[in-house]
């Protein structure tokens, strides 16, 4: 089992069986993937099964496995998980598929969700959009405990292997395409982040025409110059000349909204334009935003009003996986050191009242617009007068999760009690050798196993460090000194995690096999392979997949092939590479 399927399934527990408010309904049952906190300081997401019988079951969770799986070794998602609670709901459908699978001509089904492609069953629409009954998906949510529409994203998994999906208002996906995993994050990016569509089509195989509008809302799209975009300050202004994480570099480049001409976007592809990249900085700052408004940043601590300066006050915030939020605390504007706690009788405070404010932000370098920045502050008034009654709590009320490892670079936390009379330590060791002591713990591994330990008030808590980055090997077909006539294949395979691959220093992309089948390797091709509508594996210009109409130069020559893994802690494994030679 690799870690991958360890990690989601060391987790999955039921809470049991519940019914939506239709009676007449199916019945569902309810299973934690992921828990990091409590319902109401986290962000939930909910995934829905569709089309699975009893007898399935087994199947939309390793469904779900590959889903979470994928999105978790893409950013935001990755640095931000822990803002993250998952469940599954499943739910046994009387009949297995979705409508209109593959066609207009399939039979529909009897399904919980009614689910279906074709814009569910539209002549007038296209294959792949997926649709869900809004309101059973709605109903279904409703037995998560705790979830309201406020403080949750609902993704629906349909029983397919058909590529599609959707992004309104709940984010849909087939389930077992092989490019279905890489379909939920872009969905989401609808869904959750208000992200557009890239294309520069909307029907597969139809060019798309100009774009004839105004200055679109999205943020990243523009009808304006990188001179206008930088002398207005507007749009992707702030990134303007960087690599971009999905490729290439922060630009202009035109075409976007299902149009070829007369709008640009950011990047030569990225998540919302071809699966398998990554979001581009700009698309990546949007879903950090998102992500972050969905969560308290200050998730507790000492409640806002009048207290005393007799006492140390407590704030609690957030902890992305990777770094720290910031806390910065006031009195009446002049700074006082600080961080999770602070206590006031060593501030001072004179005989009166006074304004006492905590400011936590997020330094994350995903974001730099200031104004969308994650920021929460909170204010009390100190009244010397005030006297504080002695309060005391558990020796630990959270912390890092201990049920899976931790990766080499995480920061590790524990929240003790909120004492008023003192800040309790936290003692920590790192293979057994103490390594320090506060609320944290930032590890910097990058070998190995290792055991780290936290105490406090008597209780200790206990982490594996997985700090070993996965190997993986890349399977080409006998040639002499890799020189190909035509085309050639790539099989990667982890030693654990999710592979990805460059080719000649272009984005990242992740590999999922072959479309139409996850267990082929993957095929390269001078322009590429057509694929429902879809040029895939193109070595020519313009990324490795492409629409079959673009103007692109055949990809013979030489090419660099790089490649790496990500495990489920975290880690990004040692990057490998080969050199091959395409002839005609």
């Amino acid at each position: 089992m690799s870690k991958w399927a360890g990690f989601v399934a060391a987790l999955l527990i039921t809470i049991g069986l519940a019914t939506p408010a239709q009676a007449a309904e199916p019945a569902a049952s309810v299973t934690a993937v992921q828990v990091t906190g409590p319902v109401a300081q986290r962000f939930t997401l909910v995934v829905l099964g569709d089309g699975y019988t009893a007898a399935e079951q087994p199947k939309f969770f390793a469904d779900v496995q590959r889903h979470v799986s994928t999105l978790w070794s893409l950013e935001p998602f990755k640095s931000y998980r822990s803002y993250f609670n998952v469940y599954a709901v499943s739910i046994a459908s009387p009949e297995s598929g979705v409508d209109c699978d593959p066609s207009l001509d399939a039979p529909t089904k009897d399904t919980p969700l009614n689910m279906g492609f074709w814009g569910g069953c539209n002549a007038g629409s296209v294959q792949r959009l997926l649709t869900v009954d809004d309101d059973a998906a709605q109903r279904y949510a409703d037995l998560v405990p705790g979830t309201t529409r406020a403080n949750r994203q609902i993704l629906a998994l349909a029983n397919s292997g058909t590529y599609g999906g959707a992004g309104g208002t709940y984010a849909t996906a087939s389930g077992g395409n092989a490019l279905s995993a890489l379909i939920s994050p872009h969905e989401l990016g609808h869904s959750l982040g208000g992200l557009d569509d890239e294309y520069d089509y909307y029907a597969r195989n139809v060019p798309g025409g100009a774009y004839e509008g105004g200055e679109p809302d999205s943020i990243h799209h523009t009808l304006l110059t990188t001179r206008q975009m930088r002398d207005q300050h507007a749009k992707w202004y702030r990134w303007l000349g960087e690599p971009s994480e999905s490729g290439g570099t922060i630009d202009r480049f035109e075409g976007g909204l299902y149009t070829q001409t007369g709008v640009w976007r950011p990047s030569k592809h990225s998540m919302m334009k071809t699966l398998g990249y990554a979001f581009d900085q700009v698309g990546r700052e949007r879903m950090t935003q998102r992500i972050s408004a969905k969560v308290p940043l200050i998730s507790g601590g000492t409640p806002a009003g009048t207290i005393g300066a007799d006492r140390v006050v407590w704030v609690r915030t957030m902890h992305p996986v990777g770094h720290r939020l910031d806390v910065t605390w006031t009195l009446d504007g002049k700074a006082l050191p600080g961080r999770d706690a602070l206590d006031l009788r060593q501030a001072h405070v004179k005989p009166g009242k006074h304004t006492l404010t905590a400011k936590v932000t997020d330094p994350t370098p995903f974001v730099r617009d200031p104004a969308v920045r994650p920021t929460a502050t909170r204010t009390w008034t100190v009244d010397t007068a005030v006297v504080t009654p002695p309060a005391t709590g558990p020796a630990v009320e959270g912390s890092t999760p201990t049920v899976q490892p931790v990766g080499g670079k995480d920061v590790v936390y524990v929240e003790t009690g909120e004492p008023t009379g003192a800040i309790p330590p936290v003692r920590w060791t790192l293979d057994g050798k103490p390594a320090g002591s506060g609320p944290d713990f930032a590890l910097d591994e990058s070998h190995g196993t290792h055991r780290l330990t936290a105490t406090t008030g008597g209780t200790t808590l206990t982490w594996t460090v997985d700090a070993a980055g996965p190997t993986t090997t890349a399977e080409l077909p006998p040639a002499e000194d890799n020189v190909f006539h035509g085309s050639f294949t790539m099989r990667l395979t982890a030693s654990d995690g999710m592979p990805e691959f460059r080719v000649d220093g272009d984005g990242w992309h992740k590999y999922y096999g072959w479309p139409t089948d996850p267990n082929a390797p993957y095929l390269f091709t001078p322009r590429g392979t057509e694929i429902d509508g879809l040029a895939y594996g193109n070595l020519g210009s313009g990324g490795l997949t492409v629409s079959p109409f673009s103007d692109r130069t055949p990809g013979y020559g030489r090419h660099r092939v790089e490649y790496r893994s990500i495990d489920a802690a975290g880690n990004v494994g040692p990057t490998r590479s080969f050199v091959v030679t395409l002839l005609p």
